[in-house]
C-alpha cells in the first residue's frame, strides 16, 4: 500500500487571487498536485510555496484534458479534485479521511456550496450541485469535452446535502467574470455541437434560451433566490443563446428566414409565451396562502393551456 493516502489535484490558469486560500485548506492531503495552464500571473510561484509538484499543461480553454493529466501525476490511493476557486472545510476533510478508512466505496459525489455574486445560491439548480470529486485511483476519468460527466467504475456514494460536507465554491464574483467565462465556454460548446453534426436552426435561438430560463428560474426555484436568482437565470439564458449564435457565425452568418409573421414563428412564440405564463402561475399558486385565491389561480392556469 502506498504511503500516500490522499492526493489533492488542482488545475490553474491565472489564479493568483485564489490559489493560496485554496491550498491552505488542503493541508490534510498527503500530496498536492498543481497543474498550471500557461498562467501569466504569480499562480505558479504561489503554488510552489505549498508543493514541489507543480506541472505545466498547454492552455486548451477548459479544464478536462488538463485534469486527466493532473490525475496521472498523482500517486495517492485516493484522489481529491479541487478547483482554485474552491475551499475544503475541515468538516469535509475529516469526512474524506473517514471514507478512506472505511473503504466501502470507490468514488464520492460531493455537494458544492456555490457563492455567486457574494451570495450562497441555494436554488436555481445550483444546490446541492453534486460533483464526483473524490475517488480511488484509476476509477474515474474525464472525457475531453467541456463540463463532461466523468466515466466511472465501481461503487459510488453521495455525501449528505449538508453545507458542512460541501466544497465551498467562490464562483462568479462579478458580471464581467461571468461574461468572460461564458464567451470562452460557449466557443467550446459550439464546437462540440458542430462536431456532433448539428446544423444551425434559428428557432433554437428562442427555444433553447427560454427553456434554460424556465429550467433555472421557475422549475429550479430560482425565484426563491430573489434578485440573484433572476439575474442568474437571465445570464444563463444568454450563455445558451451564445452557443447557437456562434454556430450561426461558424456557418458564415447565413441568412435564415425568421419572419415573426410566418405561422411557424407565430406558433413558436405563442407556445413559449404560454409556457412562461404556466410556470409564472405555478409559482403564484405555490406562494399563495389563501385557498380561494389558490383555486382561482389554478383555474386560470388550466384555462390558459
Amino acid at each position: 500500500m502506498s504511503k500516500i493516502n490522499i492526493s489533492a489535484v488542482v488545475n490553474t490558469r491565472n489564479e493568483e487571487k485564489n490559489i493560496e486560500d485554496c491550498l491552505k485548506t488542503l493541508h490534510f492531503a498527503d500530496e498536492i498536485i498543481v497543474v498550471d495552464m500557461e498562467s501569466e500571473d504569480k499562480t505558479k510561484q504561489i503554488a510552489k510555496s505549498y508543493t514541489d509538484k507543480v506541472f505545466d499543461h498547454k492552455m486548451v480553454g477548459y479544464v478536462e484534458p488538463a485534469r486527466n493529466f493532473a490525475i496521472s501525476k498523482a500517486i495517492g490511493n485516493w484522489i481529491l479534485i479541487v478547483d482554485a476557486d474552491e475551499r475544503v472545510p475541515k468538516t469535509l476533510a475529516r469526512k474524506l479521511i473517514e471514507i478512506t478508512e472505511e473503504n466501502d466505496c470507490d468514488f464520492v459525489r460531493i455537494p458544492r456550496k456555490n457563492l455567486i455574486f457574494g451570495q450562497w445560491t441555494q436554488h436555481s439548480r445550483w444546490w446541492p450541485d453534486y460533483n464526483i470529486r473524490f475517488f480511488k485511483k484509476d476509477t474515474v476519468e474525464w472525457q475531453n469535452e467541456i463540463h463532461s460527466i466523468p466515466v466511472t467504475t465501481g461503487i459510488g456514494v453521495n455525501l449528505d446535502a449538508d453545507e458542512t460536507f460541501a466544497i465551498e465554491h467562490h464562483h462568479y464574483n462579478t458580471i464581467d467574470e461571468y461574461f468572460e467565462r461564458a464567451l470562452r465556454y460557449s466557443t467550446q460548446q459550439a464546437k462540440e455541437l458542430i462536431s456532433s453534426g448539428y446544423k444551425f436552426d434559428a428557432k433554437d435561438l428562442i427555444i433553447k434560451p427560454i427553456g434554460e430560463f424556465i429550467n433555472r428560474f421557475f422549475a429550479g426555484d430560482g425565484y426563491k433566490d430573489g434578485l440573484h436568482g433572476l439575474v442568474l437565470a437571465f445570464l444563463q439564458m444568454f450563455s445558451v443563446m451564445l452557443i447557437y449564435l456562434k454556430i450561426w457565425q461558424h456557418e458564415g452568418h447565413e441568412p435564415k428566414k425568421a419572419s415573426l409573421f410566418t405561422p411557424v414563428w407565430q406558433k413558436l412564440f405563442l407556445e413559449k409565451f404560454k409556457e412562461l405564463r404556466y410556470w409564472y402561475l405555478t409559482v403564484l399558486i405555490q406562494s399563495e396562502p389563501q385557498k380561494v385565491k389558490r383555486f382561482l389561480l389554478k383555474l386560470t392556469r388550466k384555462l390558459s393551456k
